[in-house]
């Protein structure tokens, strides 16, 4: 029972519109453009590194490459939960200002993909929420619900690409 906002990429209505996967976060919906998207893996836990922030939860090997993995409750200043059996972690290609790495993000649950067209994501007003809203591409109710559409690249990067590029660095040697 699709309704234009999660018809297929190739119908040609949903021309313009870009595919968004959606997670819960503390009962909140968020969307990362789907080509960002890497792979969708269940919780495990990272090796910790000393001395990073609390919510970069460590670094796990995916097929010999070194993948920093955010907690992005932590991230975002909420409370901390259980990982549990829909913890999963969603691996990122993030674009920073000189290169590209992939990093895992740690999230309560992985919900669907929807797609979005332009005239449909509303600027974020300045709301005061826990995340920034340079953090937000915009906003798109879709079925009712508010999807809160993240940038990742601001999200998770430059200086985070930076500080994963060192905690690398140490893992490797």
């Amino acid at each position: 029972m699709a309704n234009d906002a999660t018809q297929s990429i190739h119908d040609p209505a949903t021309a313009g519109e870009d595919q968004y996967l959606t997670f819960i976060l503390a009962e909140e919906e968020y969307g990362v453009d789907i080509l960002r998207v890497q792979e969708i893996k269940g919780w495990e836990r990272p090796t910790p590194l000393p001395n990073t922030p609390d919510y970069i939860r460590g670094v796990i090997n995916v097929r010999g490459m070194i993948v920093p993995i955010i907690d992005m409750r932590m991230r975002f200043g909420m409370e901390p939960m259980d990982y549990g059996p829909t913890t999963v972690v969603i691996m990122l290609r993030v674009v920073g200002e000189e290169r590209e790495r992939v990093m895992g993000v740690v999230v309560d649950a992985v919900s669907e993909v929807y797609s979005i067209g332009a005239d449909n994501l509303q600027p974020a007003p300045d709301f005061g929420t826990r995340i920034g809203v340079n953090f937000v591409r915009g906003l798109a109710t879709v079925e009712e619900q508010m999807i809160l559409v993240l940038d990742i690249d601001t999200l998770l990067g430059p200086g985070l690409i930076a500080s994963t590029d060192a905690i690398e660095a140490e893992a490797t040697a």
